[in-house]
């Protein structure tokens, strides 16, 4: 339809003419140039990519020459920290070995024997020869002792010797020479270090054989030929172009024909000259020329009909011959298909100029024929209708101002509407706003309800007594605490007097509060009231409120129960006061302990000295039985200090329970009955079972004093779990426990002995009966296993002493085996033993009695300087040390330490002390323990057993 316009007939006719010429002219005037451009440019991308490759592998060699530099250096430093570090070992070794007893010579010949069996590196070593060129070291048993002037490579010169005089003149140099390996006649060069030592009358060397740094230079150059393989296989010249490696001897280094690459390609001809192409090559290489061959095509091989160009450059470094390679019609195939691409694209270029006439004759008509379109639909009413037409001409200023004429319309029928719907939208918001009124109203209302419900609730729920009162001291408010603790309903109380409610007796004690509080001032008091039949201790607080005016209009009474707060406030102090005690009498039993070993050591070593001496052992064994009394005191201290040498373990508290008992029923008069109820548990409580035996005697042998009269004495123990708040000596966690409850009808607690039970030496028997460290021990017993205990008193009907101990599963706590312990020798004449003891007395009583023994002694103050010392005595037989040692190693990590190291060492633990178990785990049942004081006897017992 479009082409029946004469107008549009005419107009496409002319373009198509132009456009026609235009691609004629260009088509003649630039193809030819360009043909020999492209061809040009293809040549050079040969050139540069050769260039590029040549630069390349120019640098691989630049960085391997100065890798072979920089190993060199790297091993003539190395060769320097040898000879020195091999002067050091021959100076330590030679101190070591005079101090072992041998002579200047045998230890200069030792340490030489060491340093023949010194290698390094790739099996290089030190050899050491004196200043008249015999070898005194060397690890080669052909060439030790020799003389090194017979010594010639080759029926030569004596290089070594020559080495060795220009070490002494010179003092210290590198030098090069060629001699064997170890394993090998072959002789290589090889560069050594050579120092002189004037001082000890000999020269060190130590050197490296040149082929192994030859080896890694290798090793780098086939690494540079591998990574410049794959960069050439990634270049590519025109189509088929490639470029290759080969070295002066004609051998295919990189090649992407497999048939070539790694042969020599000496007997491959050139078609073109007759001569062989690998000579061809070389003589065009760095020339700037190309050498032109016939060669086939892998699509054609055999055929050598194909013209091909080469650039070659030679890299003198690694005397390389780099070349390049493209077909000369590929090289023209590019210039022939850019010229079939330009003819392409001028036929494309035509038909797009055809469409693009006709798109322009659309453009033009299009626009009009949507206006008339437009003006159709307003005249119709439809008068949103718009035309959409944006164009910058006449025809789209027509359009913008048809459309500007419709939209003014539809605005004034617009607004029109609006101002009636305004009018009516009006009316319809007055009465929504009404109903919104009404509603809030009653929500507001009913949501009052709700919040005046919840502050009651959580009023009532509070653990405190809580009332409002008005100035005139009437109860306006009480939550259900109050009522209850006064037995009245809540509405019953409003509007009584506060007096009225509480009593006289509780309305005088907090008068001075009232008045107080009315005055504007917010006080607290803590009262004790009787409740129910028990003493309950109370803290009020009267806060006023104020009104606007800043007047007291009514005043807030807060009620709180604090008695168990009270209770375990008093019960922690007296925790804390008898942990100090505690501390205190280990402290004592710690320093009275070293003092009895101190006295009882020289009363044994007076007595075995003047054995024969009658008369003075009568004075000797009343002192030695005194000595083993203030042990067993300070054993009792420890006990209660909780310093005791615990060994807990799982126990079976039946079988201990029915053990006790049967112990206890020879000993307790037969007028005190014993019973006892256990409950089966899979939880067993984990303690030192012989320190809970003496425990549970302990409680009885009390209970039994306080049944002079007779009765019955009972044990029953269960497992129980502790979840809420549970106050024994402390508070006791949360968690799973043995209880045992040793319970008596007797005479009970007198006040005094329940508050001092614990204290050591408290007793309240008379005429000094007894030592008052029974309960003590057992307290300290219980608190060093981790327990609680208690007592429930009723004077003149008896008392319950209640126990808690921890509890495991049996397979919660693996057995700990005895380390490698074997039996000491019989023989302990000589025999090296180390003490460790800070004290200086202790020390030296111990030490005397370990020379009594036979032993040889070496003593020292301190954890710190033993492991300093034990690395030096190899033949070390035994350790004994104080566990209690000064600074931050002590005596038991210190023998953790040293049986790690040697598991055959006696280890023998001493303490006046004890020792502080690291929380559950028991010390090393290979550790021998001896308590202070001790004698020799023990002593030598203890390496025996």
């Amino acid at each position: 339809m479009l082409f029946r316009s004469k107008l549009m007939q005419r107009f496409f006719l002319t373009l198509l003419i132009i456009i026609s010429m235009i691609f004629v002219t260009v088509y003649f005037y630039s193809v030819p140039v360009i043909k020999k451009k492209v061809f040009e440019i293809e040549r050079n991308s040969s050139a540069i990519a050769l260039n590029s490759v040549f630069s390349l592998a120019n640098k691989m060699y630049a960085d391997t020459e100065k890798y072979r530099s920089q190993a060199l250096e790297s091993h003539k430093k190395r060769l320097r920290t040898v000879v020195d570090l091999a002067d050091s070992f021959f100076v330590s070794a030679v101190a070591e070995a005079r101090r072992n007893g041998l002579s200047a010579s045998e230890a200069r010949q030792a340490a030489f024997e060491q340093l023949r069996s010194f290698k390094y590196g790739d099996n290089d070593y030190i050899w050491i020869a004196d200043h008249n060129g015999i070898l005194l070291s060397h690890p080669d048993p052909r060439y030790q002792g020799k003389d090194t002037a017979t010594f010639r490579i080759n029926d030569g010169d004596a290089e070594v010797r020559a080495v060795i005089d220009l070490a002494l003149s010179q003092g210290e140099g590198f030098y090069q020479y060629k001699w064997n390996r170890l394993d090998s006649e072959k002789p290589l060069d090889k560069v050594s270090f050579v120092k002189n030592f004037p001082q000890r009358g000999f020269v060190i060397g130590s050197g490296v054989y040149l082929d192994d740094l030859d080896a890694d230079i290798e090793q780098i150059r086939s690494e540079a030929l591998t990574e410049l393989r794959d960069g050439i296989n990634e270049i590519r010249i025109a189509s088929t172009g490639y470029l290759f490696v080969f070295d002066a001897r004609t051998n295919m280094l990189i090649h992407p024909n497999a048939n070539i690459a790694g042969k020599n390609f000496l007997e491959l001809t050139n078609p073109v000259t007759g001569n062989a192409i690998a000579k061809d090559l070389m003589q065009v290489a760095d020339t700037g020329k190309e050498l032109y061959y016939k060669w086939d095509r892998p699509d054609d091989p055999g055929n050598y009909s194909y013209e091909k160009l080469s650039l070659v450059r030679h890299l003198p470094g690694f005397d390389w011959y780099i070349c390049s390679s493209v077909y000369v019609d590929e090289l023209r195939s590019s210039s022939e298909l850019l010229t079939e691409r330009i003819i392409t694209i001028a036929v494309i270029a035509l038909i797009v100029a055809l469409l693009l006439m006709l798109l322009f004759s659309q453009w033009i008509t299009q626009p009009i024929k949507r206006l008339a379109d437009t003006a159709v639909r307003v005249s119709e009413g439809e008068l949103s209708a718009k035309s959409g037409i944006r164009r910058d001409d006449e025809v789209g200023l027509l359009a913008y101002t048809f459309d500007t004429m419709v939209e003014r319309l539809r605005d004034s029928i617009k607004n029109l509407d609006i101002k009636v719907e305004q009018r009516t939208h009006a009316l319809a918001e007055k009465n929504q706003q009404l109903i919104i009124a009404s509603e809030s109203m009653a929500s507001a209302k009913e949501a009052l309800v709700q919040s005046e419900q919840r502050q009651r609730q959580i009023l009532d729920a509070l653990p405190a007594q809580i009332a409002y009162i008005d100035p005139q001291l009437k109860i306006l408010f009480v939550n259900q605490v109050f009522a209850q603790l006064f037995q009245q309903d809540k509405a019953s109380m409003i509007n009584q007097p506060l007096v009225a409610v509480i009593g006289e007796e509780r309305c005088d004690l907090i008068h001075w509060q009232l008045e107080s509080a009315l005055q504007g001032e917010q006080t607290a008091g803590e009262y004790i009231e009787q409740h129910q039949q028990r003493q309950m201790i109370c803290k009020r607080i009267l806060i006023p409120c104020f009104n606007p005016a800043k007047e007291v209009n009514g005043v807030l009474i807060l009620t709180f129960d604090i008695t168990s707060e009270k209770d375990a406030e008093r019960q922690l102090n007296e925790a804390q006061r008898m942990n100090a005690v505690g501390q205190m009498a280990g402290g004592l039993a710690h320093d009275f302990n070293n003092l009895l070993t101190i006295i009882l050591g020289n009363l044994h070593s007076v007595g075995d000295r003047y054995i024969e001496d009658d008369q003075l052992h009568r004075y000797l064994e009343p002192a030695i039985r005194a000595t083993r009394r203030g042990a067993d005191i300070t054993s009792r201290l420890l006990s209660f200090s909780r310093r005791q040498p615990l060994s807990p373990t799982l126990i079976d508290i039946e079988k201990l329970l029915r053990d006790t008992i049967e112990l206890l029923s020879s000993s307790l008069p037969d007028k005190i009955t014993i019973h006892m109820r256990t409950t089966p548990s899979p939880l067993w409580p984990f303690a030192d079972p012989g320190r809970l035996e003496d425990a549970l005697v302990n409680l009885a042998f009390n209970a039994r004093d306080a049944m002079p009269e007779g009765g019955e004495l009972s044990f029953v123990t269960q497992t129980i779990e502790v979840k809420a708040r549970l106050v024994m000596d402390e508070l006791v966690p949360p968690g799973h426990y043995c209880e045992i409850c040793v319970t008596d009808n007797g005479t009970g607690f007198t006040d005094q002995a329940l508050t001092q039970c614990f204290e050591p030496f408290f007793t309240s028997k008379s005429n000094g009966a007894g030592s008052g460290l029974g309960l003590s021990m057992v307290y300290g017993f219980i608190k060093q296993s981790k327990g609680f205990i208690s007592i429930q008193n009723a004077p003149n009907r008896g008392a319950t002493i209640t126990l808690l101990l921890p509890v495991k599963a049996p397979q919660e706590t693996a057995e700990v085996s005895p380390g490698n312990n074997q039996k000491p020798s019989r023989e302990q004449q000589g025999k090296l033993v180390c003490l460790v003891e800070d004290d200086p007395d202790v020390r030296s009583v111990v030490r005397q009695q370990l020379i009594d023994l036979g032993f040889d002694v070496i003593d020292t103050h301190s954890a710190e300087e033993a492991r300093r010392l034990i690395p030096l005595l190899p033949e070390l037989y035994g350790l004994v040390s104080d566990v209690m040692l000064p600074g931050s190693i002590n005596g038991i990590a210190l023998a953790n330490w040293l049986h790690q190291r040697n598991n055959h060492c006696r280890i023998i633990l001493i303490s006046g002390y004890s020792y502080q178990q690291n929380g559950e785990k028991p010390i090393n049942p290979a550790f021998q323990r001896l308590n202070k004081p001790f004698d020799i006897t023990q002593l030598k017992n203890a390496f025996h057993d």
